[in-house]
């Protein structure tokens, strides 16, 4: 007998939408899948209440979230449960408010992976919902008496910039040994030795270079970040972003600058809507929501665990959530949060997330992982160049997988020195969760999940980072992380051939 299933799924969206994300889920999970479905009662005062009824149907898989979001459907799981012989029945109860509280209440022997799944495709439909929400939300951020930003999606430029000075660099690593093919057929094998001298400094400044990706440097002195959602209809949303566009925006949030931050009052939703009703829009506050984060205070908690210096913190501001940290040293650090980051996330998630960033820094993972792209280089061009010669495209293809899997540990070794040392790997699944749920839409399709494990990403796939840090128990006694992680990668990437 499985116990019922309790959990609660946090929100970002404003009061007004609370009700909203009941009928979505009604709407585009349960009402289109009437073969597993029934006794579907939609009442926005009690809830939202269903049956999962394995008899209705031979199909005991989850048809994911259909009507508009088809791509969900697409990539869903669909393997079928060991049970299948047996009918089963699930009791599910969802109460919407500032927390969504869920309730499954199994019948009988119902497989424990069908109970899991389920409660997956409610959160997902979820994020889905407040992803939908967010396209038609304007935000406002601000750093105290520092320059006022527009809020943007990256451009390309800043993407890559990302992407190659990420925490571990692997990608610039890889890239720049490119160039050297030229260098190499000009002044021969000192081509090797420059571009790894070259690499080096580069990794030694990493943390200067990174400074200038952010738009607003976080001190003791100005700690914090105010932001403020109004979370418009589709209609209102349309026309402000179409009529009045970047400037307007910018003019907005200057305005409300003036009458909170620098009279030194923190910008309210109240402040907001007098600004707002200028330009003709009625702002109710049940639709929007502020909050103040104290970076500095959480980046400085998380570095008090790690028994490090407080490195240098930089947002970005953006609304991709991300966060990254690099530097040759952990007193030479650099830790990156954007501000999409800071919207979805609570403070507990957020420390638990640089808390996974400290642990490349406390394991000097752009350094090691430079040793080992110099190393492979060396080999490929000395005792490995025989091969390489008889077919170098898949020597390429074979000698990066590699390093990307490699690079794996490294990032898994993190995700256990979070767990260990901040003490809640439970809170960093959750984000990783939140942060990662379109990538686990596609990692529930078995031939996904697989090619996940081999693409050239350093990171584990979603899934397994988040069911390991599930099933971590008492992370502080483990001695060793990286041959705990490596093993643990291991074991993930020969599971997913078993589905």
């Amino acid at each position: 007998m499985i116990n019922p299933l309790n959990f609660t799924i946090e929100t970002e969206v404003s009061p007004d939408y609370h009700t909203a994300i009941l009928d979505f889920i009604y709407k585009y999970y349960l009402f289109p899948q009437p073969d597993r479905f029934s006794s579907i009662k939609n009442s926005h005062s009690k809830g939202l209440s269903f049956v999962l009824d394995s008899s209705l149907s031979d199909d005991k898989t989850s048809n994911g979230i259909s009507g508009n979001f088809n791509e969900s459907k697409r990539h869903r799981d669909n393997q079928k449960t060991n049970n299948s012989s047996k009918a089963y029945v699930v009791n599910g109860k969802i109460e919407s408010g500032e927390e969504i509280n869920v309730t499954l209440i199994p019948e009988g022997n119902v497989p424990k992976t069908v109970l899991n799944q389920l409660a997956e495709d409610i959160f997902v439909a979820v994020q889905i919902y407040e992803e939908n929400i967010r396209q038609s939300t304007i935000y406002f951020a601000w750093s105290e008496g520092q320059v006022i930003i527009p809020e943007k999606t990256p451009s390309i430029r800043k993407k890559a910039s990302k992407s190659l000075f990420g925490s571990s660099m692997l990608l610039f690593f890889i890239l720049f040994f490119g160039i050297n093919i030229i260098l190499f057929i000009l002044i021969g094998f000192y081509a090797v030795i420059f571009i790894i001298l070259i690499q080096l400094l580069i990794v030694l400044i990493s943390d200067k270079i990174y400074m200038r990706m952010g738009e607003w440097k976080i001190t003791p002195e100005n700690p914090n970040i105010h932001i403020i959602q109004y979370q418009m209809p589709d209609n209102e949303s349309k026309f402000f972003k179409e009529n009045l566009g970047e400037n307007a925006l910018m003019k907005v949030k200057k305005e409300i600058y003036d009458a909170s931050l620098a009279i030194g009052e923190s910008p309210t939703c109240e402040i907001s809507e007098k600004v707002l009703s200028k330009y003709g829009f009625h702002c109710s506050s049940s639709r929007q929501r502020s909050r103040v984060i104290n970076v500095y205070n959480i980046v400085k908690e998380a570095s008090d665990k790690f028994g490090i210096d407080v490195p240098k913190i930089i947002v970005s501001n953006n609304m991709l959530p991300n966060a990254a940290a690099t530097g040759p040293s952990p007193s030479r650090g650099l830790v990156l949060i954007t501000t999409g980051l800071l919207v979805q996330l609570d403070e507990e998630e957020i420390l638990s997330v640089i808390g996974h960033e400290m642990g490349h820094l406390v394991g000097r993972d752009p350094i090691i992982l430079l040793s080992i792209v110099s190393g492979e280089f060396i080999l490929r061009l000395t005792i490995l160049l025989p091969l390489v010669l008889i077919s170098p495209i898949i020597y390429i293809l074979v000698a990066m997988g590699l390093i990307f899997f490699v690079a794996k540990f490294f990032e898994a070794r993190a995700d256990i020195l979070s767990a260990k040392v901040i003490g809640k790997p439970e809170i960093l699944a959750e984000a990783l969760r939140k942060i990662g749920y379109s990538r686990l839409q596609f990692e529930r399709m078995p031939s996904y999940r697989i090619s996940s494990w081999i693409m050239w990403d350093p990171h584990p796939p979603i899934y397994f980072r988040i069911r390991r840090l599930g099933n971590l128990k008492n992370a502080d006694k483990i001695k060793n992380p990286l041959i705990r992680s490596a093993k643990d990668v291991f074991k993930g990437f020969r599971d997913s051939f078993k589905g």
